[in-house]
């Protein structure tokens, strides 16, 4: 499916183009753009906050600790964001058929707030709450979060709705996902380094059985050299809006 001739992002446009079934892989790079940072490279979260605070052993034994990294980064960093072209136009190749499904390691839910309805939060949303000690789910409101830590009336304290390292990946979301990946034939990896396992083998599955495979980041990643067909070296909202241009004139869009 990989083109030789023109430039990368025509030979992207190409591949996108003549995909019967796209998948989009997005990690926190496809929010750059919306205001969001990244959790690693330069500027990255991880530089600032610590890591185990995301950890779910060092949560359980450290509830409040955790929640004021917790609040600080996605209730705090992390509100009132809003969706940017590259969240736009995967929701108008969704709308319009041209894209299949969208898996995203992101829990900001800035693609859902853009439109796009097919799919897959890998890591699930920091929009709830869930109950450690009975499961009970709640909405994450203000108030609820901004006690230290938040608890439930059952006395368990509550856990963000998204998952922590150490926790496995919500059932339903890798079922879709992976079978997303299983029958599409190309995938456009947008903003995800490729190190998170096991999400990075989402884009692996669609290159294992002959998919294509185009990689939109700013740097080289995981993906880059192992599975990428062609790399474009540019922020998310530049390189969809790009795109979008050239895949709908091939397609008469």
């Amino acid at each position: 499916m990989t083109q030789d001739c023109g430039t990368p992002l025509e030979a992207a446009a190409d591949i996108i183009a003549g995909s019967s079934c796209l998948l989009a892989f997005t990690g926190a790079g496809v929010s750059a753009d919306s205001g969001l940072p990244t959790f690693r490279g330069e500027g990255g979260l991880w530089g600032r906050y610590d890591e185990r605070h995301l950890e779910i052993d060092h949560f359980r034994e450290h509830p409040a600790e955790c929640w004021e990294t917790i609040r600080a980064i996605f209730y705090g960093t992390g509100a009132g964001f809003q969706p940017n072209d590259a969240h736009r136009v995967l929701a108008g190749w969704e709308r319009d058929g041209i894209l299949d499904f969208l898996v995203t390691q992101n829990i900001d839910g800035l693609h859902g707030q853009a439109g796009s309805r097919a799919v897959a939060e890998f890591h699930g949303s920091c929009s709830t709450l869930r109950c450690m000690r009975c499961g009970t789910a709640v909405e994450a409101t203000a108030a609820r979060i901004a006690a230290s830590p938040p608890c439930c009336a059952c006395g368990g304290v509550f856990k963000p709705g998204f998952t922590f390292f150490g926790e496995a990946i919500p059932e339903r979301a890798r079922e879709e996902s992976f079978a997303a990946a299983g029958r599409a034939d190309a995938c456009i990896v947008i903003g995800s380094t490729g190190t998170v396992q096991p999400a990075a083998s989402v884009p692996r599955l669609v290159k294992s059985h002959g998919g294509a495979v185009v990689e939109v980041n700013p740097e080289p990643s995981e993906f880059t050299r192992s599975i990428t067909d062609v790399f474009l070296p540019m922020g998310a909202a530049e390189a969809l809006r790009t795109l979008d241009v050239l895949v709908r004139g091939r397609l008469g869009k």
